[in-house]
């Protein structure tokens, strides 16, 4: 008679053999690995120079924009409380790892530029008198400079993010590269053997599941982290165009006849 004493025994005898199994299971996938063909080694060695190199771009990006985002916070804090251009453009050079400063350079280098040649468009003569406010002779090319250095920005932002997407489009094929070769191998031994004993197929039925596990744990955490960059780079986009606006309508209410 089946009662709840004899099926607590059951269940603790097959938990002890899995426990006892476990070392073997992970001894066999390292004598797996280390006799497995040349073409699988080759494939497990690209596919980790492929994750090494996807997780050195996501924790170097991760560290670019903590430092974007919190030099962004500070020159948006002292530009919207200065009063003159020139004490902005002072702490540039202290907040360059934020868009936004080399955006609002670029802007002043312009603005500057425009109102001096303004200053000596009229040739030699007595100086302007000092009622004369001086004013922008194009507002088109200031917005062009913005627009320029806002691509440049944002050029920076995305570099390196597309080889995420490449890792996470590629790695699953060089996985399933390697999945294929594992069932050709165990084939090639059912052939060599004539014989469909599970000791010559599972040698390559293992190395093609451990091919794919590989390729998909490249990938997997590719697609993640190309998804959240990119979704970082949008917002810092859009952030760097929300302050061209403002600071072309900064330049339009003071430099403007």
């Amino acid at each position: 008679m089946f009662t709840l004493a004899s099926y607590s025994y059951a269940l603790l005898q097959a938990t002890d053999e899995v426990a006892s199994g476990g070392g073997e299971f992970g001894n066999n996938i390292v004598g797996l690995l280390r006799n497995s063909t040349g073409i699988f080694q080759v494939v497990l060695f690209v596919l980790l120079i492929f994750s090494i190199a996807s997780w050195g771009i996501v924790f170097f990006k991760l560290w670019q924009f903590r430092r974007i985002e919190a030099q962004t916070e500070t020159f948006l804090e002292v530009f919207r409380k200065s009063n003159k251009f020139s004490e902005v453009q002072s702490v540039c050079k202290s907040l360059m790892a934020s868009p936004l400063a080399s955006v609002f350079h670029s802007g002043y280098v312009e603005l500057n530029v425009q109102l001096r040649h303004g200053e000596t468009s009229n040739g030699p003569g007595p100086p302007s008198t000092p009622s004369v406010r001086p004013a922008l002779r194009s507002f088109d090319a200031l917005d062009r400079s913005l627009l320029r250095a806002s691509n440049i920005e944002v050029n920076k932002l995305e570099r390196h993010v597309p080889f995420l997407a490449t890792t996470a489009s590629i790695t699953p094929f060089i996985g399933l590269f390697g999945t294929v070769w594992g069932i050709i191998i165990a084939f090639q031994g059912i052939g060599e053997t004539g014989s469909t004993n599970l000791a010559v197929v599972a040698p390559g039925i293992a190395e093609a599941l451990v091919a794919t596990a590989a390729g998909l744990f490249t990938a997997i955490p590719a697609v993640y982290f190309y998804n959240h960059l990119t979704q970082k780079v949008k917002l810092m986009a859009s952030t760097i165009d929300d302050f061209s606006l403002e600071f072309l309508n900064i330049a339009e209410r003071n430099f403007s006849n």
